[in-house]
């Protein structure tokens, strides 16, 4: 007249199979994975080291020479003149007024009778004079005078330069020094902010993978309850009819049918809520049907508890006392990069400088150039007292982290010591649990049977009945809150390691 238990679950593992076959099946494992490539600050924290290894190149080249080329070109309309107008003037036309003086001087002389009677007698001194009154003085004194005026002037039209630097820093005070080993720290401060979100991204997977595994043991035992109450129902039927029963047990039990198929109901759509969350973290649609390798687990793993460790090994694995330590290292090289204003800088310079036109020899339009190298020291004296503040302001941000850290291993500690003590707690807890189950369900058995055989009474029934879903429930409970708690702890022993992708 009623099935059994095993056969209720049995008969209920059958009816969704078909269903389960159709969806995806994933371990503890493979949700780990799945979230771990789709979570977006884990993508953002892997961009960020990769970040900060290009800063680090950045700072390692300072140590090597800066060399640098320039050039450039310039149009000029006009020239420049070393000399005025009236100067340029009169040297270009310097010829042309000799020519005229000459010409006019030979003129007065033979316009004088006397020598005019003597040249007139001679051919030969005729034919002198007129050789010197063809001579050209004007064309080459003109053209001295223009060459002299060309001297003066400097021809901009068209200017080129070019020029090639080197400047290798010699002594910067350690500022490169400490800027290098900032940078370094910097990258290994971004790998364990990683670690943070990766861990932070793992806890999330496992709370939301066992509370489905909570809820689908729940959804399982709704409908064992149910259908427990519904058979229970039928055989009261049956019972009123044989006249050993009454209508107020029928109705009692009715009521208690309805509560349990409200239960299922919810239990289900807790089920659907709590594996789109699951989804969500795996970057999976929403929608998708999946279906956990421990979904359908019956007995829940006695979980041993880890040796201990000590403290200090805990301290050096937590992502984020090493993230306090690296950053209150970094204040410290600030410190040394803030005092090294306080310091000489010298620092090597080579240039090689090429002109057209070019200065070597006066003005001209044709490329040349120059070679020079020297020395350069910077040394600061005072400017109000600025760089010895900075540096105190340094310290002080540096003495700020270490009394975080101090606080951060204070707060460790105690969540280390919460959290073993709560994973005790919980395995006491599922052993209890257990034994309680155990004894709610032979309750239950011999319940059952004196109902059969007319000898217990309905209400006695449903109070096994409740108390066996209790006892069920609270073991379920047990069972996942132990795999929480050791999840827990081991995060908070530093215990869940990434493995920081390379870069």
């Amino acid at each position: 007249m009623k099935l059994t238990r095993m056969t209720l679950l049995t008969a209920l593992g059958l009816t969704f199979l078909p269903m389960a076959a159709d969806a995806q099946m994933l371990t503890l494992e493979e949700c780990r994975e799945m979230a771990v490539m789709n979570n977006k600050d884990l993508q953002i924290a892997q961009q960020k080291i990769q970040i900060a290894g290009y800063d680090r190149k950045i700072a390692l080249a300072n140590y090597f020479p800066n060399v640098s080329a320039a050039g450039g070109y310039m149009y000029n309309s006009h020239n420049l003149s070393l000399i005025s107008q009236d100067a340029s003037n009169a040297l270009t036309g310097t010829g042309t007024h000799l020519q005229g003086a000459f010409t006019d001087k030979i003129t007065a002389i033979l316009s004088d009778p006397a020598i005019g009677q003597i040249v007139a007698g001679s051919p030969e001194l005729q034919k002198v004079v007129q050789q010197l009154q063809g001579i050209d003085i004007a064309t080459p004194i003109n053209k001295i005078g223009s060459e002299i005026n060309d001297a003066f002037t400097i021809d901009i039209e068209h200017m080129f330069a070019g020029a090639v630097s080197l400047q290798q820093p010699v002594f910067m005070g350690g500022k490169i020094v400490a800027a290098n080993r900032i940078a370094k720290l910097a990258e290994d401060l971004a790998k364990e902010q990683y670690d943070i979100a990766y861990q932070d991204v793992v806890v999330n997977v496992d709370q939301a993978y066992w509370q489905i595994v909570s809820v689908a043991g729940k959804v399982r035992l709704a409908e064992a309850y149910a259908d427990l109450l519904h058979q229970m129902e039928h055989d009261v039927d049956i019972m009123i009819a044989e006249g050993v029963a009454t209508g107020s047990d029928a109705l009692t039990i009715k009521v208690k049918a309805n509560e349990a198929d409200m239960l299922l109901t919810k239990a289900r759509n807790g089920m659907v809520l709590s594996k789109m969350l699951l989804c969500k973290l795996c970057g999976l649609d929403l929608g998708s049907e999946i279906t956990l390798a421990d979904e359908k687990i019956e007995k829940f793993p006695m979980a041993q508890i880890a040796p201990q460790t000590t403290m200090e090994e805990i301290f050096d694995a937590r992502p984020e006392i090493r993230s306090l330590s690296t950053a209150s290292e970094i204040y410290r090289k600030k410190v040394a990069v803030t005092r090294a204003d306080m310091m000489p800088h010298i620092a090597i310079t080579a240039n090689y400088f090429v002109t057209n036109p070019n200065l070597r020899h006066g003005w001209q339009t044709t490329w040349d150039g120059m070679f020079n190298a020297g020395v350069m020291v910077k040394i600061p004296i005072i400017h109000g007292c600025e760089t010895m503040n900075r540096v105190r302001k340094a310290k002080a941000e540096a003495e700020l982290t270490q009394f975080r850290l101090e606080d951060a291993k204070e707060m460790i500690t105690l969540q280390v010591t919460q959290c073993r003590e709560q994973e005790s707690e919980a395995l006491e807890k599922l052993i209890m649990a257990e034994s309680n189950l155990a004894s709610a369900e032979d309750n239950m058995r011999t319940a059952s049977i004196g109902f059969t055989e007319g000898i217990v009474t309905t209400n006695t029934v449903l109070q096994a009945q409740a108390a066996w879903l209790k006892a069920h429930s609270e073991y379920i409970e047990a069972g996942v809150e132990l795999q929480m708690c050791e999840v827990s702890r081991r995060k908070a022993e530093g215990r869940i390691c990434s493995g920081v992708p390379a870069i």
